[in-house]
């Protein structure tokens, strides 16, 4: 479990960035986090991933204090994170050296067969041996998020994982997401499509650093005029649910996720 109680950051300067986050993340949930740019979103996820520490509050993964420095090994097994730009995460030019390069890091065991299972994960087994640079955007964010996985990682952090992607790319992705979850991950994804929030099990609306609203996928047409009241994009599929409906068409929210 990931757990944060009255979490504040702030930068040297002063500038608060996230103020009083109190948020429990339980095993196998899959959390999605909106807001618009500066609303603290990609610091949070950097402070679960032991990227960022808290100035103050507490912040655990499993117990392991965030805010300690020892434990920085500990949480890199436990916690991986996929940003949005993999050409970023990428270090090394061959693909079976980059994913190789995080497990020899940590010391793990058993190199090839983690290197084999994640490519097979997202679908890259074939390209085990090419060059990244070869590869399409679409393609290099898959290896990004078979380097994480081939570490053991059970919480998967992704900032916008698909904001460079073109569409193809982005139906990937969430293919490969909805399978970890079946797979029993819990992954804390942050997003401005708002489509995506229909994947998951709860949302979270982040404005000015704060936590100002979670509710579940499921809950989304009774929170309708509280998106509009905030200027948040109803996800297209919702906009077109709701003009079905207008017209009489039976449909309903379960069927579009």
């Amino acid at each position: 479990m990931i757990e944060l109680k009255d979490v504040n950051f702030k930068y040297k300067n002063g500038d608060m960035v996230l103020k009083d986050i109190n948020l429990k993340i339980e095993e196998r949930e899959f959390i999605t986090i909106i807001g618009k740019n500066g609303s603290g979103k990609s610091t949070l996820l950097k402070l679960i991933g032991g990227i960022t520490k808290p100035t103050k509050g507490q912040a655990t993964v499993d117990g392991i204090d965030l805010k300690d420095k020892k434990n920085f090994m500990n949480i890199r097994k436990k916690v991986g994170i996929v940003f949005q730009n993999p050409e970023n995460q990428i270090i090394f030019n061959n693909v079976h050296d980059d994913i190789a390069f995080g497990i020899k890091n940590l010391g793990l065991d058993n190199l090839e067969n983690r290197i084999k299972e994640a490519l097979k994960t997202v679908n890259m087994e074939e390209h085990e041996n090419r060059e990244a640079y070869d590869l399409s955007m679409g393609q290099k964010q898959r290896i990004t998020i078979a380097s994480v996985l081939s570490m053991g990682t059970k919480y998967l952090v992704m900032d916008e994982p698909t904001a460079m992607l073109d569409s193809e790319g982005k139906e990937t992705v969430y293919e490969i997401v909805k399978k970890l979850k079946q797979q029993s991950y819990t992954i804390i994804y942050a997003t401005n499509v708002m489509d995506e929030i229909l994947y998951s099990d709860k949302v979270i609306i982040m404005e000015k650093g704060e936590i100002v609203k979670s509710f579940k996928p499921t809950e989304i047409l009774e929170n309708i005029q509280y998106l509009k009241d905030r200027n948040i994009q109803i996800p297209p599929k919702i906009q077109t649910l709701l003009k079905l409906q207008e017209k009489g068409i039976d449909i309903q929210l379960k069927d579009l996720m």
